[in-house]
């Protein structure tokens, strides 16, 4: 169980390629969001509705793709999934960077959300990484998500500033087009195409995943947590210009700050809530902080002082919550269930954000500012209800072993298995020969765990 090897360098480069990939198009997603508030409505036939239509279109085909595209990668590769996801979303990025009206941004965006590659990618980084250092791969790739978002909220401001709107979209696709030149270039070949569960959606566990109680609240945890985002993104910037005197060329720092002090200031969070075995109270302290932010912003955001502390403070519960949830479901999820796990709820993460932009510009148009804050607000407060109803999480660790064919012949193995301290779950996949596994690293008896999944040297020493 325990191989010190270090990752090799096709590894490295698998995980540094992908991770570089997911980093451009993250920026190329999000660095629209701080600035198609202000600068959308010098589109020609601009409404609020339309803006936040146009923020949150993407939203709506990633969702209704993420899921099919990741298995047709398991039928004909995942590389050409990649470049063709790759492909329509320059495709799209093109689209609203000629645009003349907000109709063509809209169309745009839903354009550059078809290009749903995430899954494929996940499922190609488990082909070229071997068991004991996927982890640390996809470490890479969460990292690059975190800092790419970050990086969009400055960005994004800077660009739009120096080339405008449309200038921002064709930076967009350029990052797309070197993405697929990572990929041919960095990424190294995969042998085969593996059906692993932990990284990809297996048809047979959908159903029992979309039944599952703790799952589905984390679910519509990270939908409501992106459709606030989403709306948020609609009036802040709004508010920063018209309550904060703040012109929208300089909104840069502002975000920058926030993210910053947001990212330091959640760090600490996270240590307690996974030390101390806290979670289930630091992940709904985190929800009832945003919904304060959220009433602050519509009551007390009347200068541009109190919009940055609320920005402040906004962003430390959203980093919080986003570095929280993926772990939430990592932890509850059954064994051989955390692929498909992941898939339903980046699904239900797509279709947070288009609900939250569309209903966030509907809001806007409606009754203004304080009607966006407010609609966020009672979104906080029905999530809050739904997150104190759900129970700690199991402090557990998600392994993919190989199994010995004298363990595959065990009928009793997964009894065997639930009955070594420290085991929560067990799931043997005789066609792969691989055994998937939930266990607490800190009460688990190893030695008998040992034996268990590889016989054959025990009998060997007896």
């Amino acid at each position: 169980m325990h191989d010190r090897e270090r990752m090799s360098g096709s590894e490295i480069r698998a995980g540094g390629g992908l991770a570089l990939v997911f980093a451009f198009r993250m920026l190329g997603m999000f660095m629209v969001l701080p600035v198609l508030a202000t600068y959308g409505m010098d589109l020609t036939d601009a409404t609020p509705a339309l803006i936040g239509l146009a923020i949150g279109a993407y939203g709506l085909t990633q969702a209704l793709l993420q899921i099919p595209f990741g298995m047709l990668s398991d039928r004909i590769g995942r590389r050409p999934v990649i470049y063709a996801g790759l492909v329509i979303f320059a495709a799209g990025a093109v689209l609203a960077a000629t645009a003349d009206s907000i109709w063509g941004v809209v169309a745009g965006r839903v354009l550059q959300g078809a290009g749903a590659i995430s899954a494929a990618v996940m499922a190609l980084l488990s082909d070229l990484t071997r068991e004991q250092h996927r982890t640390k791969a996809m470490a890479m790739i969460g990292m690059s998500i975190g800092l790419s978002f970050a990086a969009a909220m400055v960005i994004g401001p800077l660009l739009t500033r120096a080339f405008g709107l449309s200038g921002l979209f064709w930076a967009t696709a350029g990052l797309a087009l070197l993405g697929i030149l990572l990929v041919a270039a960095l990424v190294p070949k995969a042998p085969q195409v593996l059906q692993h569960r932990e990284s990809v959606v297996a048809r047979q566990a959908l159903g029992a995943t979309l039944r599952h109680p703790d799952l589905l609240r984390l679910d519509f945890g990270i939908g409501a947590l992106h459709a606030i985002l989403m709306a948020t993104f609609i009036a802040l910037p709004l508010a920063l210009v018209e309550q904060g005197g703040l012109p929208r060329e300089e909104h840069w720092w502002v975000y920058l700050v926030a993210l910053l002090v947001g990212f330091f200031g959640m760090v600490p969070f996270i240590f307690y809530a996974e030390k101390k075995r806290r979670m289930k109270g630091v992940f709904c302290a985190a929800v009832a902080v945003l919904l304060f932010c959220e009433l602050y912003f519509w009551l007390l955001g009347g200068g541009l002082v109190a919009l940055v502390v609320g920005a402040v403070a906004f962003f430390t519960a959203f980093n919080l919550l986003e570095a929280s949830l993926p772990s939430l479901v990592s932890k509850v999820a059954p064994a051989g269930g955390k692929g498909t796990a992941m898939g339903v709820y980046a699904t239900s993460q797509f279709l947070g954000a288009a609900l939250g932009g569309i209903f966030g510009g509907w809001l806007y148009q409606q009754g203004g500012l304080g009607a966006v804050f407010v609609g966020c607000a009672l979104l906080c407060a029905l999530w809050l209800a739904i997150a104190v109803t759900m129970r700690e999480p199991p402090y557990v660790t998600s392994l993919r072993l190989p199994l010995s064919p004298a363990a595959l012949r065990d009928a009793a193995l997964r009894e065997r298995l639930l009955a070594v301290p420290g085991v929560a779950d067990a799931m043997v996949v005789a066609e792969e020969a691989a055994l998937y596994i939930k266990v607490d690293t800190q009460k688990l008896d190893r030695t008998s765990l040992e034996r268990l999944i590889d016989p054959a040297p025990a009998r060997a020493e007896a």
